[in-house]
């Protein structure tokens, strides 16, 4: 019989920012029964408060787990972003306390790739002044700037996960389609890579922005690149908002430069649905805003609930670190017998040698041991036989200089 270290039922897991009810599901079917499910993001303070104690939180794009808020987690061992992004956790903070930090990587691409291409077509026919016109009580009746989207090139900046399923929806609606990556990728379809951002900006009637926000990323279209776009062209961003000068883009849209935008992120976003939102963008014509809702589909949320519940199942029941954006990733077989210890240490000579002495002196079978490190942190689990006091060693194994976090997985003895 397997015994845990920690009954599943007094893990106490927090979800917060409405997380999809399959991610409550899928806990509870595993075991994880003492799950607290709230609607919205918490203050610091709040946030805080109510951490005392959890061990699993799951959030949004809205919380921030500062460094603040996860020094003060005293029982916090995994985090799980229900979403594709991670800027909102203190990632490094984390990874020094011994925290993984799992995301949804993947799951919500085709809500997103959908949005963009709905945005393009409404973009290229005028359809934003169209329907506030008519909402208003006028007619204008015109077939003047409105365009089929068929033979038209659009730009694709990043050609990741998203990018790809764009290429392949627009491909099919007759749209010509350019990338721009920073590594060679396998083109789909009849897309064509360009060797350089300049040459795709001034090729393409309709350019989208899927990158990560990172140092290289950041501001990467301001003034300089939106002048090098197609004189009446077009500019989607639904990825990060510091990717985009918003001011040189509302300068461009003004003058006519560009003929019309879709942003659905920003600079800077209301912390809440009751603050204001603010932008140089708000009131200009044929200018789509989204409140940064490009993954939020039901669809896209009940996968994300799925993918990042299995990824904090998998860790807490079986030590596998696989997805973890700060950490180690390690991919662990289940096994029927033993008992699983990990160890989660400071990437320094030496560590590794005491933890193997902890056994090597009770005379324990190791059965596997399963290690990675990056440069700052070491991850390492041990499957040990025979005759194991597990408390005994769990105090040998937290006294040994370096340790961030030990602890017994499991004990399925029989």
């Amino acid at each position: 019989m397997s015994r845990l270290s920690f009954p599943k039922e007094k893990i106490s897991i927090l979800l917060l920012e409405g997380i999809h009810e399959n991610a409550v599901a899928d806990l509870a079917e595993h075991g994880y029964a003492n799950v607290t499910r709230l609607p919205k993001a918490l203050d610091e303070g709040d946030l805080i408060e109510r951490l005392s104690g959890v061990h699993m939180v799951g959030i949004r794009s809205r919380s921030q787990l500062t460094e603040t808020v996860l020094r003060q987690a005293d029982k916090l061992m995994a985090i799980g972003c229900f979403c594709i992004g991670t800027n909102q956790v203190d990632l490094n903070t984390a990874r020094q306390l011994g925290i993984p930090v799992f995301n949804a990587p993947h799951s919500n691409t085709r809500s997103v790739a959908e949005l963009v291409m709905g945005e393009i077509i409404m973009l290229m026919r005028g359809i934003w002044d169209k329907s506030r016109i008519v909402h208003e009580g006028g007619w204008v009746k015109s077939a003047k700037d409105s365009y089929e989207i068929r033979g038209k090139v659009l730009g694709i900046v990043g050609y990741g996960h998203i990018g790809t399923q764009l290429s392949v929806i627009a491909e099919a609606l007759g749209m010509r389609v350019r990338f721009f990556d920073i590594q060679k990728k396998l083109a789909l379809g009849n897309a064509q890579q360009c060797r350089t951002l300049d040459e795709l900006l001034t090729l393409s009637d309709v350019v989208s922005l899927h990158v990560p926000d990172t140092a290289q990323t950041r501001d990467m279209i301001g003034p300089e690149q939106i002048r090098a776009m197609k004189k009446g062209a077009y500019l989607i961003n639904a990825a990060r908002g510091s990717i985009i000068d918003i001011d040189a883009l509302a300068a461009a849209l003004k003058s006519g430069h560009l003929r019309g935008a879709a942003i659905d992120v920003f600079p800077v976003e209301p912390a809440s649905d009751a603050d204001e939102f603010a932008s140089p963008l708000r009131g200009l014509p044929n200018v789509i805003l989204t409140p940064h809702i490009g993954g939020s589909t039901m669809e896209a949320q009940a996968n994300i609930g799925n993918e990042v519940a299995r990824k904090l199942i998998e860790y807490s029941d079986n030590g596998s670190t696989m997805g973890a954006v700060n950490f180690p990733e390690v991919q662990l077989p289940v096994r029927e017998g033993g008992v699983r210890f990990l160890h989660i240490h400071a990437n320094v000579p030496g560590v590794l040698r005491k933890l193997n002495e902890v056994f090597a002196s009770r005379g324990l079978n190791m059965a596997a041991q399963y290690l990675q490190t990056d440069p700052s942190i070491g991850y390492v689990v041990f499957d040990v036989d025979g005759e194991v006091n597990d408390q005994e060693i769990l105090a040998d194994m937290r006294a040994i200089d370096g340790t961030l976090r030990s602890r017994v997985l499991y004990d399925r003895r029989r």
